[in-house]
C-alpha cells in the first residue's frame, strides 16, 4: 500500500522519493475483503492526521506549524475496487455506478455476463446514440444513473456484519451486493467525498490492449472471436456478417 503526495506539482508528485511505502502485506495468498484488518493501523494514522494533525517543522521558513493530511481517494484495478469499496464488483450487479441499475445480456453460448448500454453515459445529443448497426440495433434514449454519494453508500452498509478471516462461515442467506462496511468510513470525511475509488489506467489499458490485439491477430487462448461468439450474434440478431455459415461436408 502506498502514499502518494498529491499537493505536490505532477511532475514531484510521481517521483519514488515522494512516495510513502505505508505497508506490505505478506503473500501468498491476497487478503481479499479481508484486507480491512490490515487497514486499521493506517486509518488510525490518518484518522489522526485530520482531527490531531501533527507538528512540522518547515525548513524554509525556519519554523513549525501543525500538519494536517487527508486521504484523497484510493488506486486500484477493479477486484480490489471491490475489496476496498465492500461492494460486489461480480455478477450481474457488477457495476458501483449504476449498482442495481446495472444493464446485463447474458449470453447464451458464451455462458459470459456481458454489459451493455454504455451510451448512457454520453451527453443527450451525441451522434453515437443515434447508431443502430454498429451498437446492439437501437438508439440509446436512457440518460446515466447518478452516482451514489458517500452518504447513500454508508446508509447500504452500515447495518452490514461483517466477519473477517478466511475460515470464518459467512452468512450465505442475504444476497446483498454490498458485502461489508468498509474502514475508510471510519475517516471522518469520507461520507463527504464525491470520489472515493479511482481505477488505475494502467489496468485498463492493458486489458483492452490484450483484448483487441488478441482479437485482431487471432492469438490462439486471448482472441475473443471464436464459434460461441458468433452465435451468441446471432442470438442477439446484430452483426449480420458476422454470423456463422453452415456448410456442407
Amino acid at each position: 500500500v502506498l502514499l502518494m503526495i498529491y499537493n505536490l506539482p505532477p511532475w514531484l508528485s510521481m517521483k519514488r522519493k515522494y512516495m510513502l511505502l505505508s505497508m506490505m502485506i505478506a503473500g501468498p495468498k491476497q487478503p481479499g475483503n479481508d484486507i480491512d484488518v490490515y487497514l486499521a493501523p493506517l486509518i488510525e494514522d490518518l484518522t489522526k492526521l485530520w482531527v490531531d494533525g501533527v507538528e512540522v517543522y518547515d525548513a524554509n521558513a525556519k519554523q513549525s506549524f501543525n500538519l494536517r493530511a487527508m486521504l484523497f481517494c484510493t488506486i486500484n484495478d477493479f477486484p480490489a475496487y471491490g475489496n476496498l469499496s465492500g461492494y460486489s464488483v461480480k455478477g450481474h450487479h457488477a457495476c458501483p455506478i449504476c449498482e442495481k441499475n446495472t444493464c446485463y445480456i447474458q449470453l447464451t453460448h458464451g455462458k459470459k455476463t456481458v454489459y451493455t448500454r454504455h451510451r448512457r453515459f454520453l451527453s443527450r445529443n451525441h451522434p453515437y446514440r443515434r447508431l443502430k448497426k454498429a451498437f446492439n440495433g437501437d438508439n440509446e434514449v436512457e440518460i446515466a444513473p447518478e452516482p451514489l454519494s458517500g452518504h447513500d453508500v454508508y446508509q447500504r452498509v452500515r447495518d452490514i456484519e461483517t466477519t473477517f478471516g478466511k475460515t470464518q462461515k459467512k452468512d450465505m442467506s442475504a444476497k446483498n451486493i454490498w458485502k461489508k462496511r468498509s474502514i475508510f468510513f471510519d475517516l471522518p470525511y469520507w461520507c463527504n467525498l464525491d470520489v472515493r475509488h479511482c481505477l488505475d489506467v494502467m489496468h485498463v489499458e492493458k486489458n483492452v490492449c490484450d483484448s483487441l490485439i488478441g482479437t485482431l491477430l487471432n492469438i490462439k487462448g486471448k482472441t475473443k472471436d471464436g464459434v460461441k461468439s458468433r452465435q451468441d450474434l446471432v442470438e442477439l440478431g446484430i452483426r449480420e456478417q458476422l454470423h456463422p455459415v453452415l456448410r456442407g461436408a
